[in-house]
């Protein structure tokens, strides 16, 4: 049973995505596989869409646009938080990443940006927005998603 990838497949894969600096941001090769649902959220679209059409074996590597990524940065992701809604003693510095309750009572993460007197400029755009990401994959399964 040679399947392959499409809607309604469990994929077991190992990954690796890569800046355009050869930096690598996120690895699972040298590790076990990680198994998803397609169209199950746990990759964005523009990843998804590549795998269309592999099957158990398969390697490639993909050029992800910003587009089809995580986005391009939204100025209104970049926000100004009060100095004083911070610990007194944190160590606040540009780069260093922290987690915000959402409106929803979630948790976000932001990366300061610039620390002032008054204020914090905190950037809630994700990390990789704006970047293109070079995405390797190795396909090791592929089986119809009602089997779980």
């Amino acid at each position: 049973m040679n399947l392959e990838i499409e809607s309604n497949t469990r994929v077991t894969l190992n990954f690796s995505l890569s800046l355009e600096t050869g930096e690598e941001v996120d690895t699972n090769f040298g590790a076990d596989p990680v198994s998803f649902v397609m169209g199950d959220g746990s990759l964005l679209p523009g990843f998804e869409r590549r795998l269309i059409g592999m099957r158990a074996g398969d390697e490639a590597e993909f050029r992800i646009p910003p587009e089809e990524g995580f986005g391009e940065p939204q100025d209104d992701n970049v926000q100004f938080v009060p100095r004083a809604d911070f610990d007194e003693d944190a160590p606040l510095e540009p780069g260093m990443l922290f987690t915000f309750a959402d409106a929803a009572g979630g948790e976000v993460p932001g990366m300061i940006a610039e620390v002032g007197d008054e204020r914090v400029t905190v950037d809630f755009n994700h990390p990789l927005s704006g970047r293109t990401i070079h995405f390797k994959v190795r396909i090791a399964h592929v089986e119809p998603a009602e089997l779980h």
